[in-house]
């Protein structure tokens, strides 16, 4: 009989999880402003980096998945990526502390900063994931569940870095940034020891045997691996994970545009004062987890709800929903930006209806993702394609820095995109609706096909 209490080692997933992602978007909050008021690059420079950045951190998952699966288990690769983060992080700290005198090295430890963190969360974060599923016996109802408590851990870790790290370090001083990225790299230390501490005592299956271990292969006579082939059906879910990853980039990256256009937008025109108090642009990052950790479960009791009356969507139309929903936001920003000009400055109601909206998107898309990878790849493949699913967040992100360039800017002539001016921020964020909007449909057109090929009800 299936307990139906959670197994204790999700919880230290998630507080493991929840501290790196403290460091990942404390360090994000901050990392274009610090770009801008302190190394002083333009605009589209700092937007092009930050788009590579965040691009390469969901590329190298594919090398870390593929090293855990063959070599290190996923013990040992978070451990190392934690390790490389924290370095990272680190070196960040030394950059904000040395622009001033000479801001060449200032921006080659800044470089340094950002590959040893590109390269830690490549062995990190696919294993981080891949061993939620580990920990419940196969065909448990509760994977969908667990994964959305999982999630709940990334966004309160997403919650507080921009309070911290933004009120630390986005004080108007650029000499402050510093103290932001010193709080990240803390952030990832803590991450580091509680994982390190408890994972013998509670990362193990419900039958007591651990789990993330360094894989053991089994020889023939000759020496050579043997693996049972993949099936027909092995093959139609794997298809599945890659036609549904397409579809994620169109999210991601209208999404990740937070970090760098929404962020120049809620520095430069959007009405910051709150009964006397100026909002840091950076703390309009925290109000996407603050809703996800409210709204979470209402979204996990929504989809059983519905599966109990046998009515709830198979994932790949909740993904579009989600799509939808992402488009529906831009909409409405854009409608009320119309007609706006520079220098004039709009409700920070406008940025909190889109970041809410985009927040039911996320919920419908990103846990139901992760989840479904786990339930359709082979299980010597899980991390693997985990790393595959973040490679969609590659691409994502770093056209997310490309469209970010696309931002407006009065005292430069007007970008063009696929022959089309951008004039304006109405004309700004409408690209967004069109993109998303048109993924959504083409996805729901493909929900049903997509269903069959899983050979699941999930």
């Amino acid at each position: 009989m299936i307990k139906q209490a959670h197994p204790k080692g999700l919880y230290l997933l998630f507080v493991t999880e929840m501290w790196e992602r403290f460091s990942y978007y404390g360090m994000r909050a901050i990392f274009v402003l610090f770009m801008v008021k302190a190394l002083m690059l333009d605009k589209a420079h700092a937007s092009g980096i930050y788009g590579t950045y965040t691009s390469l951190v969901y590329l190298t998952p594919l090398i870390g998945g593929y090293i855990a699966d063959r070599y290190w288990g996923n013990r040992r690769s978070i451990i190392a990526g934690g390790l490389l983060m924290a370095f990272g992080q680190f070196m960040m700290f030394f950059s904000g502390s040395l622009f001033s005198h000479s801001i060449g090295t200032a921006t080659t430890l800044m470089y340094t900063g950002l590959g040893a963190l590109i390269a830690g969360n490549g062995l990190f974060k696919p294993n981080i994931s891949s061993m939620v599923g580990q920990l419940y016996p196969a065909g448990d109802k509760r994977v969908d569940a667990a994964f959305t408590i999982f999630y709940m851990g990334i966004n309160a870790g997403a919650l507080l870095a921009p309070l911290v790290c933004g009120t630390l370090g986005d004080t108007g001083d650029p000499h402050d940034f510093k103290w932001g990225f010193l709080a990240a790299g803390c952030g990832m230390l803590v991450s580091l020891v509680v994982f390190t501490l408890l994972k013998n005592a509670y990362l193990v299956t419900p039958e007591g045997r651990a789990i993330g271990m360094a894989p053991t292969r089994s020889t023939d006579a000759s020496g050579h691996a043997k693996h049972e082939p993949l099936t027909r059906v092995d093959y139609e879910r794997l298809a599945v994970i890659l036609i549904v990853s397409l579809f994620v980039i169109f999210f991601w990256s209208a999404f990740e545009q937070a970090g760098a256009s929404l962020t120049f937008f809620a520095e430069e025109q959007t009405n910051r004062n709150l009964l006397g108090f100026v909002v840091p642009a950076s703390y309009f990052q925290s109000i996407n987890p603050v809703a996800i950790v409210l709204c979470a479960p209402i979204f996990a009791w929504l989809w059983t709800r519905l599966g109990t009356k046998g009515i709830e969507p198979a994932s790949p139309t909740k993904m579009a929903i989600g799509l939808f929903l992402l488009a529906v936001g831009y909409l409405v920003i854009a409608f009320g930006v119309d007609g706006l000009q520079p220098g004039v400055k709009v409700s920070m109601m406008w940025l909190f209806s889109l970041y809410l909206l985009h927040t039911f998107g996320e919920l419908c898309l990103s846990p139901i993702g992760l989840s479904l990878v786990v339930k359709l790849s082979p299980v010597r493949f899980t991390s693997l394609m985990m790393g595959i699913w973040f490679l969609s967040n590659a691409a994502a992100n770093k056209f997310a820095g490309v469209l970010s360039a696309l931002y407006p800017d009065p005292k430069m002539a007007p970008p063009v995109f696929m022959g089309h001016t951008i004039n304006n921020l109405h004309d700004f964020f409408m690209l967004f609706v069109v993109m998303a909007g048109i993924a959504s449909l083409i996805l729901f057109v493909l929900s049903s096909k997509l269903k069959k090929m899983m050979h699941t009800t999930a």
